[in-house]
Parts: structure tokens; C-alpha cells; sequence
């Protein structure tokens, strides 16, 4: 039984979404304006900061490069995902490869011109990751460490975007971003072991596939232990108001998840403490709300 055109246009339009991991570009937007106005420029006007039309062109230009990258990863990431993750991408597929890379293309040149009208540097900014993006799907992705290293350099980026824009880089900024680093880090090397079977097959040398899952669970369990240091550090040295219970519950389930890291043995596990670790990482952005929790009513009224 065909389908209607209605029918079709809308899983096209589901395939794209998914292609472009739209859940993952909304929370990077809400990230940026709630570290704008909670860390980066806390004593700007609310409605002034949300009004502003070349932060704005800056958040949208960095996720449409995000959604750009998603889908060149993507494209060329079509035949490992085909194995690691059937079901979504048997959706993904009913969006072309040529398709695609035209999106790509798109996306990326409509970024950079919204952010010449911002500045040069803001181009040369944009330029400049959405080549290392495209370098680390074509190439990087596949080497060992160096993969994981720079999908974790690229996934921080964006927020250096507003960082640079307000012009403030306070140590508790690069502290929270080595936090922020560890564990996406760590997350990725995870993410190894849960597609193993796909990087395998297609010639991927992360450092699971070349040294073992053992020794990468001992790499793992290092980096997510090492982020008691910028913890301890954003408790003890900064003010981060309220938010010193996200961190210390952060803490506890970094624990929880190194011990069910070496209790896992299975692709399900790792896709377990992968989604824990993202959940940490997820609440990190809400938890920006907890440094001055009356600040949103005081600056409306």
C-alpha cells in the first residue's frame, strides 16, 4: 500500500530531524543564552541580552554549523550506523546522501554569512570549525584517541562563541569547560565500546578496537575520576551559588557510572552508562539555573 504525500513528507521530515539531532541543537542554544546570562554577563539587562541581535545571529549561526556537522557525520558515517544503530538509521535513509551534502553546503554558507554581519572574526571563527568538523567526519574520527579527543574539543566549542563575544574568559569558565571536556570525553570512549562491532567491521581504530576494551575501560574510568578536580575546584574556589549540588550529585553518579563501567559487558550497559553520562552532562546545562536562582525574577522586574 502506498503512501500519501502527506505521509511521506512528514517521515522525511522525522528523517531529518533525526539526521540532524535537533533535541541535541536546542539544548547547545539553551546552554549559550543561560551561560550568557547567568555566568558571562550577569549584569546586562534580561530583555537587552535576549534582544540582541548579533548574539543571536552568533547562537543561530552555531546551530545550524552543529545540525551541518550532524549531517556530514552522518553521510559519511552511513555504513558503520547501518549496523550500530539499525532502527534510526533505516529512518535517517529516507533523506539521500545526495540530499545530504546539499543541506551541508547549505547550512554552512548561510552560517557564515549570518555571522559576517556580526564580524570578520566571527567568519573566520565559523569557518574555522566548520573545517575542523568536516575534518575530524572525513578523517580524525578514525585515529586512535585523536578521534575522541577532537569530537570532544568540537562539542565544547560552541560555548567559546559566547565566551569571546562578551569578552569574558574568568578562570571559572575554562575550570567548568575542563569539567564540561572530561566527561563528553569520556562519554565518546564509551560510545566506542557500544559500536564496537560497527568500528570493527569499518576499519575505525578507536582505542577499543586497538587496545582492548579492558585498557579502554581503564582510560575511561581515569578521565571520569580526574573530574573530581575542576569539581572540587568550582566548590571550593568559585562561586557558583546553589549549584554546588548539582556538582556533588554529578560527583556520585561519575562514581556509579565507573563501577557499572566495569561491571558492563554488553552493548546495552554501555548504552546505559552512556545515557547516565549524558544525563549528567544535560542537567549541567539546567543546573546553570542554580547559581543565582532569583536572578531571571530580579531582572524582569
Amino acid at each position: 500500500m502506498s503512501q500519501s504525500p502527506l505521509s511521506r513528507f512528514a517521515l522525511k521530515g522525522l528523517a531529518f530531524f533525526s539526521v540532524l539531532r535537533g533535541y541535541n541543537i536546542a539544548l547547545i542554544v539553551l546552554a549559550q543564552y543561560l551561560c550568557s546570562i547567568f555566568i558571562l554577563a550577569p549584569d546586562k539587562p534580561l530583555k537587552e541580552l535576549l534582544l540582541d541581535p548579533d548574539l543571536a545571529l552568533l547562537v543561530l549561526s552555531t546551530a545550524i554549523v552543529i545540525g551541518s556537522g550532524y549531517i556530514i557525520n552522518s553521510f559519511y558515517d552511513a555504513e558503520k550506523d547501518l549496523i550500530n544503530r539499525p532502527r534510526k538509521t533505516l529512518l535517517d535513509r529516507h533523506i539521500s546522501q545526495r540530499a545530504k551534502i546539499t543541506a551541508y553546503f547549505t547550512g554552512n554558507f548561510i552560517a557564515v554569512f549570518m555571522a559576517s554581519a556580526v564580524s570578520f572574526r566571527a567568519v573566520v571563527f565559523f569557518s574555522a570549525y566548520i573545517f575542523g568538523i568536516w575534518l575530524y567526519s572525513h578523517k580524525l574520527k578514525r585515529i586512535t584517541f585523536v578521534g575522541n579527543l577532537v569530537s570532544a574539543s568540537l562539542a565544547i566549542t560552541p560555548f567559546f562563541t559566547v565566551f569571546v563575544y562578551y569578552k569574558n574568559l574568568a578562570p571559572v569558565i575554562f575550570v567548568h569547560a575542563v569539567f564540561l571536556f572530561l566527561l563528553i570525553l569520556a562519554k565518546e570512549m564509551v560510545k566506542d565500546l557500544e559500536n564496537l562491532t560497527g568500528d570493527l567491521t569499518q576499519n575505525y581504530k578507536t582505542v577499543a578496537v586497538r587496545y582492548g576494551t579492558r585498557f579502554s575501560k581503564y582510560c575511561i574510568s581515569l578521565l571520569l575520576i580526574a573530574t573530581a578536580l575542576p569539581t572540587y575546584a568550582l566548590i571550593r574556589y568559585f562561586n557558583v551559588g546553589a549549584m554546588d549540588v548539582y556538582f556533588k550529585g554529578a560527583f556520585i553518579l561519575v562514581i556509579l557510572a565507573v563501577i557499572a563501567l566495569w561491571w558492563a559487558h554488553q552493548k546495552q550497559h554501555y548504552l546505559g552508562i552512556h545515557n547516565l553520562l549524558k544525563f549528567i552532562i544535560v542537567a549541567g546545562v539546567f543546573g546553570i539555573l542554580l547559581i543565582d536562582p532569583d536572578l531571571l525574577l530580579r531582572r524582569f522586574i
